[in-house]
């Protein structure tokens, strides 16, 4: 007749501890992960912008020395790219705070059956941080091609 167990063998708490570390790190990877993707929007975001605005600019010298007469339709197509930049970083910070809250909640929700350690801090991203940065840049870019005021007129 073989006993009951009640107690875990040392090579199985082992594992027990092992497995409950790679998940805790797989929560870290993840993090950065959604970290990288939001820096792939924001790289995308930025070249949209930076395109937009410059091809404003250049048109906009060229009619103001009467080099061209008809304008429009190029300074338009600018400020279409830099609104396509700030409606693309908007969808992508609002994607990024979404997946961090429900991995925040699932890693607090792990960590409370005791599933994993969660140790480390899941501060905010410094990426969301340049994120916001940016698009408050890209709206004043586009206030200022539009109304010609502001740092960019």
């Amino acid at each position: 007749m073989t006993q009951p167990v009640t107690r875990q063998s040392d090579p199985d708490q082992i594992s027990v501890e092992l497995s409950s570390r790679r998940t805790g790190m797989s929560f870290q990877r993840t993090r950065m992960s959604a970290d990288r993707t939001l820096m792939s929007v924001i790289r995308t975001s930025l070249s949209l912008i930076s395109f937009g605005f410059t091809i404003f600019q250049v048109f906009q010298k060229l009619r103001d020395q009467n080099v061209v007469t008809h304008a429009a339709s190029a300074r338009n197509f600018g400020v279409a790219l830099v609104a396509l930049g700030i409606l693309m970083l908007i969808g992508g910070i609002v994607y990024h705070g979404q997946f961090m809250n429900h991995l925040r909640v699932e890693r607090k929700a792990m960590t409370e059956a005791g599933l994993i350690h969660g140790e480390s801090s899941f501060p905010v991203s410094l990426t969301l941080i340049t994120a916001i940065v940016l698009l408050f840049v890209g709206i004043a870019a586009i206030v200022s091609m539009l109304f010609q005021v502001g740092p960019f007129g």
